[in-house]
């Protein structure tokens, strides 16, 4: 008997060795042991609180950011999907967001609503869950500079309240624990006309399909601007712009578009994408001496 054999009882979905490529944007990567879509956050809490305490737990979004490793990601995945998750709504000058809530809908809410400061959402192709755990941003602003609260679930399915305080954040990193589930978040803007902040995400929006690869399987920025440096023009320089990686079967590469974003042009595996990566990490360093590290997350087990 193992820990799938004694599942606590749920509302949701419960799907055993379930693939998880499609969920992701690279569309890579093995299955999870059990995939859970809980129905609500009352469903998740009871789940987590029943279920043993030795078995991992991995929150997957909406797999922008992320590589999924051919060996498939151990215990349970998480995945926070459908209404009760995404919900947007305004009150005066806050937006309340649903972890589950794609970043780009919260942008187009806050214009509908008139209210500025979360344009850059418009930017970035995530989850509110997501943009918590990172401080995602882009454009010069960032989720520390609008975020006034937020509430999740710890691992053994305890609530937990956050002020932006308690997130100490610094660039794309936060100091709260990595097991919180996050579940909802609550934002502060400023009063604006709806136009003028409609006119700014679409020029955000405008912006990012000129300048990056957003109609091919990517994993959006794959690695942290050192400081004083940018990624992109690090790879660039070292000569890994649009240049295939074909060490392995499938290739992976660069795009010729935004260097900093790696592609999957046919049938690369996440081994060929995690590689590439790695490779070009080393070539940048030796290169420059300046080290790269990683802002797509890299989950599960690799294939030996």
């Amino acid at each position: 008997m193992t820990w799938r054999d004694d599942l606590p009882s749920v509302r949701g979905k419960l799907l055993r060795d379930e693939p998880l490529a499609p969920f992701t944007w690279f569309r890579v990567g093995g299955t999870a042991e059990l995939l859970f879509i809980p129905a609500d956050a009352d469903d998740l809490a009871d789940f987590l609180k029943g279920l043993d305490a030795s078995v991992p737990v991995t929150v997957l979004g909406v797999g922008s950011n992320v590589i999924v490793r051919d060996g498939g990601v151990e215990g349970v995945v998480i995945r926070l999907a459908g209404r009760p998750f995404a919900g947007v709504t305004a009150e005066g000058d806050t937006i309340t967001a649903g972890a589950g809530a794609l970043d780009s809908m919260v942008a187009r809410a806050s214009a509908k609503a008139g209210i500025a400061g979360l344009e850059f959402y418009a930017g970035i192709p995530g989850t509110i869950g997501g943009a918590l755990t990172m401080n995602a941003g882009c454009y010069g602003a960032e989720t520390k500079d609008v975020l006034v609260s937020a509430w999740g679930l710890t691992r053994t399915g305890e609530r937990v309240d956050y002020t932006l305080a308690d997130f100490g954040y610094t660039y794309r990193h936060s100091e709260a624990p990595a097991d919180i589930i996050w579940i909802e978040a609550v934002y502060r803007g400023t009063p604006d006309a709806p136009d003028a902040v409609a006119a700014r995400i679409s020029e955000i929006t405008s912006r990012r399909e000129t300048t990056q690869p957003i109609r091919e399987k990517t994993g959006g920025s794959t690695f942290k601007n050192p400081p004083g440096h940018s990624s992109w023009k690090l790879v660039d320089e070292a000569g890994w712009r649009g240049k295939l990686h074909t060490e392995t079967g499938g290739g992976a590469m660069f795009s010729d578009l935004h260097s900093n974003f790696m592609i999957n042009p046919g049938e690369a595996t996440a081994a060929d994408i995690e590689g590439l990566g790695e490779t070009v990490r080393a070539d940048v360093l030796l290169k420059t001496g300046v080290q790269l590290d990683w802002e797509i997350k890299r989950i599960g087990r690799r294939v030996v």
